[in-house]
């Protein structure tokens, strides 16, 4: 199993290859997608391994049902479970400032995008397509963990592999609601406009204040390279990265752990 991951991001995370799962045909091999056509049995044997390599207990695990809108939700006071979770509900960021739980969101060609608040200990996992990123999913998220005590200027963000600009051919009216909200660095201009989602996202949270050194842009082209899966590519038949980061921050000298 492969994860690719942030050198700005302390805790435990990472954006997974297709390597290392038990799934077959197009689904190969590590599919995290319960509602993509693949065997149910073979992406919850795939879940398990993943949780198991990344460190999560699977229980801990926490995702969303992602409906490419702009709802933030918050992962607190939710009863112990001894098996896989189920999704908290409809939503495309979810945070949480509980020790030791991990959040996760599920792409296949969209942004997967990871933030961490060292200082206020708070790790969010963020999903955003070309909606998402229109209503300012990655805005609102940060909005949601500033509502919680997190200052944004603090926030380390890594945004993983997905469909770059050198595949994302878009129609001319989407890219030219992009120009007008994020400026013409997020268009490839050519004979089909093709756009740069990540730079979007970039824009975005630089402009609500979280500082450009702190933000990782990971370069791999879901549907260029072959490691990855690709909705566009594969024609809607593929399988879902589960990108993930979990809440297990170093406690401060003198200070217990704290289990729940």
């Amino acid at each position: 199993m492969e994860l690719i991951t942030s050198k700005l991001i302390s805790v435990p995370h990472g954006f997974p290859t297709r390597a290392g799962g038990v799934s077959t045909g197009p689904y190969a091999s590590l599919n995290s997608g319960l509602n993509t056509g693949d065997d149910r049995e073979k992406v919850e044997a795939n879940l398990k391994l993943f949780a198991e390599a990344a460190g999560v207990e699977p229980s801990r695990l926490f995702t969303v049902s992602q409906v490419h809108g702009d709802t933030v939700l918050e992962v607190r006071d939710v009863a112990p479970a001894s098996a896989l979770r189920p999704p908290l509900g409809e939503a495309d960021a979810l945070f949480t400032a509980r020790p030791f739980d991990a959040v996760g969101v599920k792409t296949a060609d969209c942004l997967p995008i990871l933030l961490c608040d060292p200082q206020g200990r708070r790790v969010a996992a963020v999903h955003a397509g070309w909606r998402g990123t229109l209503a300012r999913i990655v805005e609102r998220a940060l909005e949601a963990m500033a509502k919680q005590g997190t200052r944004v200027a603090d926030v380390r963000a890594a945004v993983g592999p997905a469909i770059q600009g050198c595949c994302y051919e878009v129609a001319p009216d989407l890219a030219e609601k992009f120009e007008r909200a994020f400026g013409a660095s997020v268009v490839v201009v050519g004979d089909k406009p093709r756009l740069k989602l990540a730079e979007a996202v970039r824009l975005s949270m630089e402009k609500v204040g979280v500082p450009p050194a702190q933000i990782e842009l990971r370069v791999e082209c879901t549907s260029c390279d072959g490691r990855f899966y690709s909705h566009r590519r594969d024609k809607g038949v593929t399988g879902r990265h589960l990108s993930f980061i979990a809440h297990r921050f170093e406690q401060p000298r003198g200070r217990p752990a704290t289990t729940l």
